[in-house]
Formats: C-alpha cells, structure tokens, sequence
C-alpha cells in the first residue's frame, strides 16, 4: 500500500507540474502575441465588397498585417467596421488613411493605408479608444461609382419625358423644314444662281479697288521725294521768315516799348473822345434824316402851297 501511494504522489505532482508549464507557455504566447501585434479597426461608409476575413492590409504596398473581423456598425447599418491585426511595428500615425483598394483588375480586394507624416504622433498615443480607429478616404472604386451614380442621374434628367417630347418635336419641325425646301427647289436653285452672280461681281469690284489702290500708292510714292522738297523749301522759308521777324523785332525794340508804355496809356482816352464822336454824329444823322430843313437852316420847312 505505502509502494502505491507513493506512485500516486508522483503521478499527480507529475500532472500538477506539467498543467503549470502548459499554463506558463500559453500565457507566454499570448503575452508574446499581445506585444507583437496591435489591433485597430477601421470604419468605411461604402460597400466592401470583395473584402473578407483574413485579407491582408498594406502599407505604401507592403504587407503589414491582415483583417481578423468585418461586421456591420449597430447604429447604422450604411457603414461597415473592419478590424484590422497590425505588426506592433508599423507607423501608424493619426494622419494614416485608410481605403479600400484591389492589387490587379482580377485580384481580390484589400485595404491600403497611406500618409503618416514624421511629424505627426502615433495613434496609440493619442487615441483614447481601447482599439484605435484608422480614418478613412475614398477609394479609387468608390470615386468611379459616384461620378457613374452621377452620370446615371443626368442621362435620366436629360432623357426625361419632357424633353423626349421637345426632341420629337423638333425632329418633326425639321423634317418640315425639309419638304418645305424641297418644294421650293427651283427657288433656291434660283437664289443660288444669284448669290454666285454676286459673289463675281463682288470679286470684280474688289480687284478694281485693289487696282486704283494700287495706282494711288504708285502715284503717292513717285510725288513723295518732290513734296518733301517742297516742305523743306517751304520750311526753310519760314524760318528766314522767323528771322527776320526777329531781327525787325529787335531793331524795333525800343519804338515798340515806347509805344507799349506810352501809347496803350493814351489809346484809353483816345477811343473814348472817338465813342462820343461817333455818338454825336449818329445824334446829327438822326436830326438830318427827321427834319433836315429845321435842322440847316434853323426854322421849319415852308408849307406847300394848296390851290383849291
């Protein structure tokens, strides 16, 4: 008995130690996990589609980790949280973006983080979330489906009922416009005819003008060297002209100053004595044309004699 209990003894301390290294190990891989992985997560306001569990993560195109969870957000069911399990190493900074992006047209769909400044800070140390959040920005795919969204929209508009209606119309007011035309072919044939007669004789007109244009620039340049002789003789004239003004000037210098300085003195008085002559002789012309007789020879005229 005391042989068996001892075998019990080291079989159980034997299970008891290896149950404690098993616990030591796990609990050292996951303490190992935990510091070589970080966990964030990421939250798109578009369809994913494509994206799964287990797709890899890229940074600048390098692999640095890969998508551990997708789930719809409670509160609004339009946007879908990724959770992402990143090397513990990669820079993440709080301007890295996240987007959706594919490596070939076939390939499968994965996400693509970009920027992260040096000057920015890391985004676990400044997130206060227990799983950082990475902000997104549009994907390729989703910038190609809102412009195709919006093109969707203005074809709708411009193929709209109305304006269906308005093209007809005008479809029906040029085929009009053509059996008008053609009816009246004779007439434009007519006005063709015309407008190609006008259009010689404007040609004529115009190579006429072009000639007399011609002729008056060959006559204006044959005149020219004979006119500018004259307008240097005429020119040297005027300035003989101009100086003899001036030497007349300058021998006359004193008689004009005297005439300046003593004659305008006496031109003053000299036109007023000649306004009141000229008063007084409109004042005797008056009296002669009234009454002449009185005026010569002192007394009315004699009356004329009225036999009866």
């Amino acid at each position: 008995m005391e042989t068996r209990a001892h075998y019990v003894l080291i079989g159980a301390f034997t299970l008891i130690v290896s149950l404690a290294l098993l616990a030591f190990g796990l609990w050292a891989a996951k303490y190992s996990s935990d510091r070589t992985w970080q966990e964030y997560r990421v939250v798109f306001d578009e369809a994913v589609t494509g994206l799964s569990v287990g797709s890899p993560v890229q940074y600048n195109g390098i692999s640095v980790g890969s998508i551990t969870n997708l789930s719809l957000a409670p509160d609004d069911p339009r946007k879908v949280i990724a959770r992402l399990r990143l090397n513990s190493t990669t820079p993440v900074k709080t301007d890295t973006r996240a987007k959706l992006a594919i490596t070939s047209i076939t390939g499968p769909a994965i996400i693509q983080l970009s920027g992260g400044s040096p000057q920015a800070a890391a985004l676990t140390a400044v997130s206060k979330e227990p799983v950082p959040t990475i902000q997104t920005s549009p994907s390729a795919l989703q910038n190609i489906t809102d412009v195709a969204n919006r093109v969707v929209e203005r074809m709708d508009e411009l193929l709209s009922d109305q304006n269906v209606e308005r093209i007809s119309n005008t479809l029906a007011h040029l085929e009009t416009i053509s059996g008008g035309l053609a009816d009246r072919d004779q007439g434009t044939q007519a006005l063709l005819v015309e407008a190609r007669d006008a259009a010689r004789n404007l040609n004529a007109t115009l190579t006429t003008a072009n000639g007399t244009i011609r002729h008056l620039d060959e006559n204006v340049v044959r005149q020219l060297p004979a006119t500018l002789d004259k307008l240097d003789a005429s020119l040297a004239k005027l300035d003989s002209a101009a100086g003899n003004a001036n030497a007349i000037l300058g021998e006359n210098r004193a008689a004009i100053n005297s005439f300046a300085n003593d004659g305008l003195a006496q031109l003053g008085p000299t036109l007023t004595e000649l306004r009141g002559l000229i008063r007084d002789l409109r004042r005797v012309s008056d009296r002669l044309e009234n009454n002449p007789a009185r005026y010569l020879l002192g007394r009315d005229a004699p009356k004329e004699f009225d036999p009866k």
